[in-house]
């Protein structure tokens, strides 16, 4: 009897202990889950690397003390196991500290909140306002629907508020449903144009992949151009480097030339940073190496999540080696960071007086962008308040709106 008693007694035990290691393990589990989900969905919690670090963390606390309650282990192999898990702790620590210091290193934008502040009509929004009431007054049902670039919103918002209807145009309403006064960005832009599902975009020019599937799905596009913009590289401030020759852009982006020490600065491996493929941006930089192969970047250097629903425009992680690219008004005005500077190119530096006077070698027009079924008219011959909407946007106050944003204005023959 006494022997049944102590069997029972043990199996108790073992019972017990298999309930706490099952009890610890689906807790450790569960609030690391916890934790990656508010991350994920609400953005408020802490990192996903703290997550990960403590789950990994966990299981090794719960494996060591579901090997001791039964009793697996001898006495020197519960020393053996604490320190396994002193190192897996360390390990977790050293891991969650690389995150921290990678969060702290700066980017480029945060585009959400730099969008909101120029939406149009709202108090004190940047977009520009006319002293003076517009010449054109849209009013009624079917105003023009309107997409475009990230880089370009301030631009068409501060249109949007000169001729629009006094009223609200967020990008997406309450539900998360695109506005009549959108910003997908450039690859959502053109998409949408195709589609059929906005009037007109505005954005860089297309490139070579928009322009044949428009063409596949028989759709013509109409390229109005509006202003002037330069596309820019820039480096880590600590670099000493100032400027490069397009020549030398080429050789980075080709794969030629891998280290700043072959253009004048210290012995650092590039990493030349690229855009998702369609991007404003990616396109210019296709345009500017011309039939100089573009060499395939690291995963983890093609950056920004362009073909996504809640895109980013220059999410350019600021590492001290890196070479990136975006335009000139976003790169130094939406998304301004003293972390980062501008550099020349053939000796020229990108500014407004060198854009105009096209002295800066990689200046190019903006357009607005309509789209037709294959030989039929440019829509804004059937729309009058689309016609009318994009010969305002060329008429004097359009251009000064374009000028006052911080872009550079057609000149006088061009707006003609």
């Amino acid at each position: 009897m006494r022997n049944e008693g102590n069997k029972r007694r043990e199996l108790a035990v073992k019972v017990v202990r298999a309930a706490i290691v099952i009890v610890l393990t689906v807790g450790v589990a569960g609030f690391a889950w916890l934790l990656c989900w508010l991350e994920l969905s609400l953005g408020t919690a802490a990192p996903l690397y703290v997550s990960r670090a403590f789950f990994v963390v966990g299981l090794a606390g719960v494996v060591a003390l579901a090997l001791v309650l039964c009793g697996l282990l001898p006495r020197r192999g519960r020393q053996a196991v604490g320190v396994v898990f002193l190192i897996v702790c360390l390990g977790g620590a050293v891991y969650v500290g690389h995150g921290v210091w990678r969060d702290s290193i700066p980017t480029v934008d945060d585009r959400d909140l730099i969008l909101r502040e120029y939406e149009p009509n709202v108090p004190d929004t940047k977009a520009v306002r006319l002293e003076e009431e517009a010449s054109l007054q849209l009013s009624g049902y079917l105003l023009p629907s309107i997409d475009g670039a990230t880089a370009l919103y301030p631009v068409y918002a501060a249109f949007v508020q000169a001729v629009y209807p006094e009223g609200a145009y967020p990008i997406r309403n309450d539900h998360g449903e695109i506005g009549l006064v959108a910003c997908t960005n450039t690859v959502g832009a053109y998409q949408r144009l195709i589609d059929r599902d906005v009037d007109v975009i505005f954005v860089a020019a297309p490139s070579q992949a928009q322009r044949e599937e428009a063409e596949a799905a028989g759709i013509e596009l109409h390229l109005t151009p509006i202003g002037r913009e330069a596309f820019v590289f820039f480096v880590n401030s600590k670099n000493p480097v100032e400027g490069l020759t397009v020549e030398q852009v080429r050789s980075i982006y080709s794969g030629e030339i891998t280290r700043w020490s072959q253009v004048g600065g210290p012995n650092w491996k590039i990493r030349p940073f690229q855009r998702a493929e369609n991007s404003g941006s990616q396109s210019a930089l296709q345009r500017l190496m011309g039939e100089v192969p573009l060499m395939e970047p690291e995963k983890e250097d093609r950056i920004g999540g362009m073909g996504e629903i809640i895109q980013q425009t220059a999410s350019y992680r600021n590492y001290k080696n890196a070479l990136g690219y975006s335009f000139r008004y976003y790169s130094t005005q939406m998304a301004a960071n003293d972390q980062i500077r501008l550099l020349s190119l053939d000796g020229v530096f990108p500014t407004r007086e060198t854009i105009r006077d096209g002295s800066y070698p990689i200046s190019s027009e903006f357009y607005a962008v309509t789209a037709s079924p294959t030989g039929q008219p440019a829509p804004e011959e059937r729309d009058q308040k689309l016609a009318d909407f994009l010969e305002w946007i060329r008429s004097e106050q359009g251009q000064r709106i374009v000028e006052e944003t911080g872009y550079v204005a057609l000149g006088p023959g061009l707006a003609a």
